[in-house]
């Protein structure tokens, strides 16, 4: 999400509570005067630019902004908001630019960003008085920090509960896979549920750039909150795709299933190529070997190469697993220790085969 070299996220953090664009905007909200802010310059800027007069020097305050904005004509700034290039500017863009806003400030500054690919400050001066940055194809709307509290605190407690159902679903996925009774709907009701945690946290993330500083602790609690989750979609996917993946490559294939489409976990199945919901599958059983202590990756690796699922993994005897390369007695013992709490804690009554 961006518009020209300037990310999306990058605008809102521009204009988050306490910034100088912000303390603008809020000053103009206050007078009720109206504003249109382009916030560049350039060759591209000038020829969109008709009349008004040029400021030398001037650097950018709050008030000066809201001062010029009281005349008729739009404002333009430098990219990084430190001076005041022009004001009572006429805009001009490519009337053949698509706007799916109604006055005339709004349109325009839509208008302006597509053709510019830079932010643009709309305030209108209506009775309902809004501030709308639009930034490239993207807009949002100034809100108090108030309300993006309120919206922040809602979607740490609904992250908190997509978070349970995560660990739940992982816990079901293992006492399956101890039980060799996986299908391809549990593997996709996990990922799926990764990637409602994983989308939940960018919302917040956006909510706490649009805080700025007031943001930190919403922060920190959607960081522990999010913590791991990416890490349990790489070792599930490894386990069960047909073929290994690149870090990142099982979360890029994730996000090209629409939200409203990640409850049909066909869909989500599907984007994962794992095959149908009823049909069995075998984990190759990395994310079993990851939670055993100090297993480093190479002989984590030739225990997969070596027994290729994960049954043959559990049911492997301590002699079995010390032939494999890196393995010996000593942690030979120590991983049939580990397989033996798994089938316990995952096989109803606690009983092992």
């Amino acid at each position: 999400m961006t518009s020209g070299a300037v990310g999306f996220l990058e605008v809102l953090e521009r204009f988050a509570p306490g910034t100088k664009l912000r303390d603008a905007a809020e000053l103009v909200l206050r007078q009720r005067s109206g504003a249109l802010l382009v916030l560049g310059s350039g060759a591209e800027v000038d020829a969109v630019c008709s009349g008004g007069f040029e400021l030398r020097n001037a650097e950018f305050t709050a008030q000066r902004v809201a001062e010029l904005a009281k005349m008729d004509g739009g404002i333009v700034v430098s990219d990084d908001a430190s001076f005041i290039i022009r004001a009572n500017v006429q805009f001009i863009p490519d009337p053949a630019i698509e706007t799916s806003e109604t006055g005339t400030r709004f349109r325009t500054a839509e208008r302006l960003a597509k053709q510019l690919a830079v932010p643009v400050l709309a305030v209108s001066e209506e009775q309902r008085v809004v501030a709308v940055v639009f930034t490239g194809k993207n807009q949002f709307t100034l809100r108090s920090p108030n309300e993006l509290l309120a919206e922040g605190n809602q979607n740490l407690m609904a992250l908190e509960r997509l978070r349970r159902q995560l660990v739940d679903a992982e816990d079901r996925l293992t006492r399956l896979e101890v039980d060799d009774g996986v299908t391809v709907r549990d593997v996709a009701l996990l990922l799926a549920r990764a990637a409602l945690v994983r989308r939940m946290g960018a919302q917040i993330r956006r909510i706490v750039v649009e805080l700025g500083g007031a943001g930190d602790l919403i922060s920190i609690q959607a960081t522990d909150l999010g913590e791991g989750v990416d890490s349990v979609l790489q070792m599930v996917c490894d386990d069960y795709a047909e073929r290994p993946m690149a870090p990142g490559e099982a979360s890029a294939m994730l996000r090209t299933v629409p939200d409203e489409s990640l409850k049909d976990l066909a869909v989500v199945a599907e984007a994962l190529r794992l095959g149908s919901l009823d049909q069995p599958i075998r984990p190759r059983g990395g994310r079993a070997l990851q939670r055993v202590s100090r297993l480093p990756d190479s002989v984590k690796s030739a225990l997969l190469d070596h027994f290729g699922t994960l049954q043959k993994l559990l049911h492997a005897s301590a002699s079995e697993l010390a032939e494999v390369e890196g393995v010996g007695r000593t942690r030979a013992n120590q991983l049939r220790g580990h397989l033996d709490r798994l089938l316990q804690q995952a096989t109803p009554f606690g009983l092992v085969d």
